[in-house]
């Protein structure tokens, strides 16, 4: 199955005889340093205007667990996660669709987290919400519970020592920024760098200015000319967020690729892991 849907696609199912659940991810990123306020409020942005029926999952609260040792997004608790998207409406023979406000990441970190716990028919909306040209709704729908119980394991999930040994091994690609990657600044995590032996593969490197996704045969060269077209792949990002996103490109490149969740922020939270600086990967 495709992982991304245009906005016309979702457009003419949504008026279909079986139309997708729709999920409302809206994020941003905070660049304070560790418990810095968010500067943006997704629920409120929600509140304002959303798709027709979508219902809003919180990125911070219900696609992840308590920030710590495990990062600044560790995974979720399963059983909660479940929770959530039986009260979204979420079924396992339901199609979803999930959205954000046009970067992406939110979006492709709730569809990781439903793919990765065995639910097989999720989209993202290519663009987001900024791609959308039809009416929007200020209505909070009340759906009808679904019955989607996650069985995590359906797309592959890294811990330390296992990014580690890929890096070795394979390619073990991280998605931040280059000059995060190099070690020049760190504006959130304790120390800059990247794990040794990881390759830079910044996401915002994968979409257009518009937010959409680039052609498949565009990310497959890119992701091919970083040697993942014929090695075991693994993506890791700041806290598993923008990761997502470049899982999610590999999957539009027909590239199967592990994500490892913690990523840097758990990765520099033992001060006995090695860190690499510089342009090369250490």
């Amino acid at each position: 199955m495709n992982a991304l849907i245009t906005a016309p696609e979702l457009a003419a199912e949504t008026a279909g005889p079986r139309p997708p659940v729709l999920l409302d991810i809206r994020w941003q990123l905070s660049t304070a340093k560790a418990g810095g306020a968010p500067a943006f409020d997704g629920r409120a942005a929600y509140a304002s205007g959303h798709l027709p029926g979508a219902v809003f999952v919180d990125l911070d609260a219900e696609l992840a667990g308590p920030p710590g040792s495990g990062g600044r997004h560790p995974l979720p608790d399963v059983a909660e996660f479940g929770r959530v998207m039986r009260r979204a409406g979420v079924s396992a023979d339901t199609p979803v669709v999930v959205y954000d406000g046009g970067q992406g990441w939110a979006a492709a970190r709730a569809w990781w987290l439903l793919r990765w716990t065995g639910h097989s028919d999720v989209r993202v909306l290519d663009g987001g919400l900024a791609a959308w040209t039809g009416e929007l709704s200020t209505e909070v729908p009340e759906p009808a519970e679904g019955d989607f119980r996650p069985e995590p394991g359906a797309m592959k999930l890294l811990d330390a020592d296992a990014a580690a040994e890929l890096a070795r091994t394979g390619v073990l690609l991280d998605a931040r920024a280059g000059e995060r990657y190099r070690g020049e600044v760190e504006p959130i995590d304790r120390v800059g760098g990247h794990i040794p032996g990881a390759l830079s593969a910044p996401t915002n490197e994968n979409a257009g200015p518009d937010g959409r996704l680039l052609p498949a045969d565009e990310l497959a060269a890119r992701f091919k000319a970083l040697g993942a077209a014929d090695a075991e792949v693994g993506v890791y990002c700041g806290s598993g967020v923008s990761g997502a996103h470049e899982v999610l490109a590999l999957a539009v490149a027909g590239i199967p690729a592990a994500l490892y969740a913690g990523s840097w922020s758990e990765w520099t939270s033992n001060d006995a892991r090695p860190v690499a600086t510089g342009p090369t990967p250490g």
